[in-house]
């Protein structure tokens, strides 16, 4: 067996700038991205005394931690994958400020990590916090907003007929709860849904766009079978009066929400078998879709690039988690688009 000789030290740095030359989109991630303004979050959730702990060796870094996160949603990697890559790849140890040397987090250190986040409810303080870095320096365009929902799907559950009437009903089989270790596996939050004559089974990404910037705003999680214009009124606040609302017809009758918040009402207009549409209401349908269609893009680089609209969760708190953390990755991989340097005001305005 052929010995394989270990990287030199300059094989290594010559190795990482051709990586650079051939544009490693974590570089500028990291030039675009100022990761302590995540550190006030973070601190909310370790300095807690039930989360605190002197026994065995010191904690990683609590920020390298969170952009670990953030490679997981962005290449969709499970811990088990995501401890491999760090080990194997050079771009993601950069990323993440390690030498060759130096500990890489295993994947039972990756899940506690976040499963930490999720149990005091910062995923969506950390989406929060991002966003508010955004607003302080006005990358926002605030021309418009769209609101639309995509499918996450889940691993679909072979229940019996029986067994789904008892989940919907908010109860538990008494067969799965003899069974602890099935029980464990069994997604009791996820619900199936038809659309266009096609079935989807797991949870709603409904999310709010700028339109200008084709920025996420804000999002709400639901499962599957949640109608899209329940999560409008959610949605939309008077930070959004002035600016053109756009919707497709699935939230025609929400009227009053939209008045509500000072918006112009924007959604599509729709046909029915007593009022066909005019051609003044197909023209504006089309202009509505022209602006609306950009929420698409967003979908589409969740579903393509991202791989986020099937994830491999159980249980609702675990699958808003993982929406709201693909939503932020969204955004940071949006704002290197855009060319936005997104850094703390309050440590370096």
């Amino acid at each position: 067996m052929k010995n394989i000789n270990p990287l030199g030290f300059f094989d290594e740095h010559f190795l990482l700038e051709r990586l650079t030359k051939l544009k490693d989109p974590l570089v500028m991630l990291e030039t675009h991205i100022d990761w302590a303004l995540f550190q006030p979050v973070l601190e909310i959730a370790f300095s807690k005394p039930a989360n605190k702990s002197k026994m065995g060796r010191p904690p990683f870094d609590r920020t390298m931690m969170f952009k670990i996160l953030i490679l997981q949603s962005l290449y969709s990697l499970s811990d088990d994958q995501m401890e491999y890559q760090i080990t194997d790849r050079l771009s993601f140890k950069r990323f993440l400020g390690l030498k060759s040397s130096d500990k890489v987090p295993d994947a039972k250190t990756i899940w506690h990590f976040r499963e930490t986040l999720i149990r005091e409810g910062l995923i969506e303080a950390l989406f929060a916090r991002f966003n508010q870095a955004l607003d302080d320096q006005c990358i926002f365009a605030n021309t418009g907003q769209i609101v639309d929902a995509s499918f996450v799907e889940v691993p679909r559950q072979r229940n019996s007929r029986d067994e789904n009437q008892q989940i919907k009903q908010g109860q538990t089989p008494e067969a799965w709860k003899a069974n602890p270790n099935k029980l464990r596996q069994k997604d009791r939050d996820a619900r199936w849904a038809k659309k266009n004559k096609m079935n989807f089974y797991g949870y709603k990404n409904h999310i709010k766009v700028d339109k200008g910037t084709k920025l996420i705003s804000d999002y709400t999680v639901t499962d599957a079978s949640v109608h899209d214009s329940q999560e409008l009124e959610t949605l939309l606040d008077q930070t959004d009066a002035g600016q053109p609302l756009y919707a497709d017809a699935a939230s025609i009758g929400q009227e009053a929400s939209i008045e509500q918040c000072g918006m112009t009402n924007n959604v599509h207009e729709k046909a029915n078998k007593h009022h066909k549409l005019t051609e003044t209401q197909k023209a504006s349908n089309q202009e509505k879709t022209r602006h609306r269609a950009r929420v698409e893009h967003i979908f589409g680089f969740l579903t393509n690039s991202m791989k986020a609209m099937y994830i491999r969760t159980i249980g609702y708190v675990r699958a808003t988690a993982k929406i709201g953390l693909a939503n932020l990755t969204y955004n940071m991989m949006r704002c290197v688009q855009l060319n936005k340097k997104v850094y703390n005001v309050f440590l370096w305005g």
